[in-house]
């Protein structure tokens, strides 16, 4: 029986994994929140891993707070691409297979049509540059590990977009939402079942892949669609994002090509409204 690591356990991927998990018995499961996985630790992370001796690992932990990444740089780099350095070694010498998960990021957010898993990178702030690093490192350590890249992502565990606008248009009568930063939200959820799909899969194609829901949207966009499924009374107003600054700049846009893994794993991608709508049931 194939034994799962998960990172990140308690994260929205990690928590969308394991509410899937017990429909899948033919695996061990070991879901590792940061005291059982130290990220931050590249020491510690080594024998921890040599530990729990998985022979799957989901490496669904990653630093994320995009703006704190600006002053955080150092701490971005050691868990986004230090800690992957290990983790890919480790699965590399002991036949594991590694699935790790990075970010629509990576991209500075010129371009104007879809991005494939080929488009140049050229990250436009700390953490899509540590999560760059992060793929680097795994593909030269490990050419039998699977990077997926995913945008956007939302879940009904942890923080995220959704939750965070379902808050304020039940305290606010108007939101303001950036109007001029185009791509595609992901649902946890959705992203969880393709990795088990990968996994449950008689191939494995390394390499990278690309993963969000279908749809082409800013996030202005995605705000009106989360007000018309959650029946919310609140104005919301498109601004472009030179009127909502941030310490990180964001890539205007990203929006990820699916076409690699839905034609190599099969998969059928929801359109992003449809998988929203599981926020609201």
């Amino acid at each position: 029986m194939d034994k799962i690591l998960v990172t990140g356990a308690n994260g929205q991927l990690g928590s969308e994994l394991l509410a899937l998990s017990s429909n899948y018995p033919q695996f061990e499961w070991f879901f590792a929140d940061r005291t059982k996985i130290t990220l931050d630790n590249l020491d510690l992370l080594k024998t921890q891993l040599n530990d729990i001796k998985p022979t799957i690992i989901l490496n669904c932990g990653a630093y994320t707070a995009v703006d704190k990444a600006e002053t955080e740089k150092d701490l971005a780099n050691r868990i986004n691409d230090l800690a992957v350095e290990v983790i890919a070694k480790y699965s590399a010498k002991n036949k594991v297979k590694l699935i790790h998960v990075s970010t629509d990021y990576v991209f500075d957010g010129t371009s104007s049509s879809a991005l494939n898993e080929e488009a140049p990178t050229k990250p436009i702030n700390v953490y899509g540059a540590s999560k760059r690093a992060g793929e680097i490192a795994c593909l030269k350590e490990n050419l039998n590990s699977i990077i997926l890249r995913t945008s956007w992502v939302y879940s009904k565990f942890g923080n995220n977009f959704v939750k965070t606008m379902q808050r304020l248009m039940q305290e606010r009568d108007a939101v303001n939402v950036v109007n001029d930063q185009i791509g595609s939200p992901t649902y946890a959820a959705d992203l969880a079942q393709a990795m088990i799909k990968i996994i449950s899969s008689e191939k494995w194609i390394p390499g990278i892949y690309n993963y969000s829901n279908e749809g082409e949207i800013s996030w202005y966009e995605f705000a009106l669609a989360i007000k018309e499924l959650g029946g919310y009374n609140c104005d919301v107003t498109g601004i472009p994002s030179a009127s909502y600054p941030t310490p990180a700049k964001r890539p205007e846009f990203s929006l990820l090509d699916k076409k690699k893994i839905k034609d190599t794993y099969n998969l059928d991608i929801p359109y992003y409204k449809e998988s929203l709508k599981n926020i609201f049931t």
